[in-house]
């Protein structure tokens, strides 16, 4: 990946690679675009361009770090309702960057894959992600997720349409529904679930994204808007992560108590371990 960041970064990134508890999922709302060109004068298309600095120093930075899947944000249901000219040019700027992008992506073993509903996105930006996905099918180092025209309720509803309708088809009975097959019919059904939760832009709500998945997510708001968002604002909220006890239900002696019978089990004969 051609280089964004500086030493000092790179620096940064191994010291915080070296502490461990790095998250195999980090998932952000790129909030704060709008207000970064308001208050400069600007246009607001000029956040969303500026922005695009932002998305591929986090990329690198999760690279650096070990991070298997960044999700980004990129386009919710709800920014339909936005200005037409404003939305034109947003997907125009994501046409540009998949096509100036998807190379350097391929290059670095990085595979681009999104979640959403794509049938909604104009034919040319289907094209251009259609041949980003095939060019990086097979690509291993990190999984960049886009969340094009998605929203988690509108996700909610189209995996309880194709629930039932496996229902009336005679392919499922609703004793078979639990959580583990709502989550196979989410659009992140090939995906773990995040870890951290990042927003940037200091607003503290989750704008309707990936409700089913950020149930046991860290989350972590930055003041920073996106354009202004870099390597050492993702790492702050790492580095914050790696102090969270992540409990999941359960109390602090709980899990000390299941940490200790896991290390005692990897002290034991593979036989003893199982019984």
């Amino acid at each position: 990946m051609a280089r964004r960041l500086s030493k000092s970064d790179e620096k940064l990134i191994l010291e915080v690679k070296r502490k461990g508890n790095i998250p195999r999922h980090i998932a952000i709302i790129m909030d704060g675009n709008g207000r970064w060109a308001k208050k400069r004068g600007l246009p607001r298309v000029a956040g969303h361009q500026k922005g695009v600095d932002s998305v591929r120093e986090a990329v690198e930075t999760c690279v650096g770090l070990g991070v298997k899947i960044l999700t980004l944000y990129t386009f919710s249901t709800e920014n339909w309702k936005r200005p037409n000219d404003e939305v034109s040019t947003l997907m125009r700027l994501i046409v540009k960057s998949l096509q100036n992008e998807t190379d350097e992506l391929h290059s670095n073993n990085i595979r681009l894959t999104s979640i959403g509903d794509k049938n909604s996105l104009p034919a040319i930006v289907q094209k251009e992600l259609n041949a980003a996905f095939e060019k990086t099918a097979a690509n291993t180092q990190m999984i960049l997720n886009l969340a094009l025209s998605y929203s988690g309720r509108w996700e909610l509803t189209e995996a309880v349409k194709n629930i039932t309708m496996q229902i009336e088809h005679g392919k499922l009975k609703s004793q078979d529904i639990n959580e583990a097959l709502i989550s196979s019919f989410l659009t992140t059904s090939d995906l773990p679930d995040p870890d951290l939760l990042i927003r940037s832009g200091g607003e503290f709500r989750i704008s309707n994204f990936l409700l089913w998945q950020i149930a046991y997510s860290e989350i972590f708001v930055s003041n920073v808007l996106w354009p202004d968002f870099r390597c050492k604002h993702l790492l702050e909220a790492v580095k914050d992560f790696q102090k969270r006890e992540r409990r999941f239900g359960l109390v602090s002696e709980q899990l000390s108590k299941k940490n200790n019978d896991k290390t005692e089990n990897r002290r034991l004969p593979a036989y003893a371990a199982k019984a």
